[in-house]
């Protein structure tokens, strides 16, 4: 061999040693956390692998992504924690109490929907009232209270979710309960909502309980939600989007999701504009009432301005309701004794006649407690939104005493929150709606801090009285008519995605109730 092969190899080596050695000691030094990452000071944190920190139990954990997050927090046996993952920011989370009240109400300012938020969900929310911050948001707020607040609005409400639930009793649940048929719970009350929010959103009847294909709009809505999900979670997603988009051509892109979702907005908007220029009004639907309404420079609303508006409404109450009645009536399936006693409540103060006259429904059923414990007791198991997330502007400390730097991420888990045994009891995985009931029988309230179903603070939920309403005379409707049995066999679990649908359905038989 030649001096100059000898020279070649020994550099060789020695450039191999060098690199060994620089990866040893970058392992050394990273040992339990991703490269360049390092933990926050006194905060407990989950221990991971060296470069790559928690990101393997990440990605194997995705499909229960919830539980492994609760698993952290059980595991450190802790209320606040970190659990970094290469390509991830650095994120504090917590299921305390008192932090949560401090995120959402506060310190409200100090924490805003962050560009992680942004980028996941821009194309979907766009600037609509859930991806927007400061004035944007602000004047969208004071313009949805307004809507909201209007009495005949609320009347409206209960008038469309009434006349659609008869419309599901009559051409889906009494079918099946005659000739035995299984019928999708899952999707038929994704039918019912969906139904009763465009028509409230936009004015139009979609009729989707009457036909048995998937609506194309709520399809690539759902995808969507997955998608801004998945890429909260997996630092890989955009290469993910890009590997389908260019070698996977005849599956349907992001691109082509969004495609339909905005022609279908467009063709609604330029048709309702039309009609108002026809002289056609006296439309009561969102849209309608937002077309009258200005945006934050006092000009009347754009097309784009109108599409984000209704399509944040259609996702915060079409997704939400149809979830957590979906997950109530699992639960009353495997436990009779609280179905008996919603019936008894139910029988006691509804009559057929009610059904039919929309304030005094409204009246009778904001007094019925145990059907109300009911509800929030899903919520608490079941929240309609498992995870949230905002950052941090200015340097912080939470009132447990954590450091918040200026950049962090803070995520508060209510799926997390509802299962604690340190915030619940020992009973906490237990669906037991007794909790809510205080000792004169009344309904308890717990703080917006521990229960944030409804979000807390200055972004506390809008719609919750209207969607609690829609909630609970659909589950008295339902109940008053019929019995439902689960189909034996099914693994009954969550999707991944914004809000919390189950995976695959909820297949059950239809009695009707003698």
């Amino acid at each position: 061999m030649s001096l100059s092969n000898n020279s070649t190899v020994q550099n060789i080596a020695m450039a191999s040693a060098a690199v060994t050695t620089v990866a040893a000691l970058i392992t050394m030094k990273y040992n339990d956390r991703p490269i360049f990452y390092e933990h926050p000071e006194g905060i407990p944190y989950v221990k991971g692998q060296p470069i790559l920190g928690n990101l393997i139990p990440l990605l194997g954990n995705l499909y229960r992504l919830h539980d492994f997050m609760l698993d952290s927090f059980e595991k450190l046996d802790t209320l606040t924690l970190t659990n970094a993952a290469f390509g991830n920011p650095t994120a504090v989370m917590t299921i305390d109490p008192q932090n949560v009240d401090h995120i959402l109400r506060g310190n409200f300012k100090n924490y805003l929907k962050g560009p992680k938020f942004n980028s996941s969900l821009q194309e979907l929310l766009g600037n609509g009232i859930f991806n927007a911050n400061g004035e944007i948001w602000r004047y969208q707020r004071k313009t949805a209270s307004h809507i909201f607040n209007v009495k005949n609005f609320r009347d409206e409400f209960t008038d469309v979710f009434v006349k659609e639930m008869r419309v599901m009793c009559d051409h889906i649940l009494d079918k099946a309960s005659e000739d035995g048929t299984i019928v999708d719970f899952h999707e038929t009350m994704f039918k019912f909502t969906l139904d009763s929010f465009v028509f409230l959103g936009f004015g139009v009847q979609l009729d989707t309980l009457l036909k048995k294909e998937k609506n194309s709009f709520a399809e690539s809505f759902d995808h969507l939600q997955r998608l801004g999900m998945a890429r909260f979670t997996n630092p890989f997603m955009p290469l993910n989007e890009a590997f389908t988009k260019y070698f996977v051509p005849w599956k349907m892109s992001t691109k082509d999701h969004l495609n339909a979702i905005d022609s279908f907005a467009a063709d609604i908007i330029s048709k309702r504009r039309k009609e108002i220029a026809e002289g056609h009004t006296g439309h009561k639907d969102l849209l309608s009432r937002f077309m009258d309404t200005v945006n934050e420079h006092g000009e009347k609303l754009n097309d784009v301005e109108l599409r984000d508006t209704v399509l944040n409404f259609i996702i915060a109450g079409r997704d939400t309701t149809a979830q957590a009645l979906s997950w109530l009536f699992y639960e009353l399936a495997l436990q009779p004794r609280v179905e008996e006693k919603i019936l008894e409540e139910i029988s006691d103060k509804i009559s057929d006649d009610d059904e039919s006259n929309s304030p005094a429904l409204y009246e009778i059923i904001s007094n019925m407690p145990y059907l109300h414990a009911v509800f929030y007791e899903t919520l608490r198991l079941y929240p309609s939104v498992p995870g949230n997330q905002k950052y941090a502007l200015e340097d912080d400390v939470f009132p447990d005493g954590t450091i918040i730097k200026a950049g962090y991420y803070v995520n508060w888990s209510p799926y997390s929150q509802g299962r604690s045994k340190q915030l619940w009891g020992e009973n906490a995985r237990e669906f037991y709606p007794e909790r809510w009931i205080n000792e004169e029988g009344g309904l308890r309230r717990e703080s917006a801090g521990k229960w944030s179903a409804f979000h807390a603070g200055p972004r506390v939920c809008l719609g919750q009285n209207l969607a609690t309403l829609e909630a609970l005379v659909c589950i008295a409707m339902l109940l008053k008519r019929y019995t439902f049995k689960l189909v034996p066999g099914q693994n009954i679990t969550y999707d991944i995605s914004l809000t919390l649908p189950m995976k695959d359905g909820m297949k059950v038989y239809v009695e009707k109730r003698q």
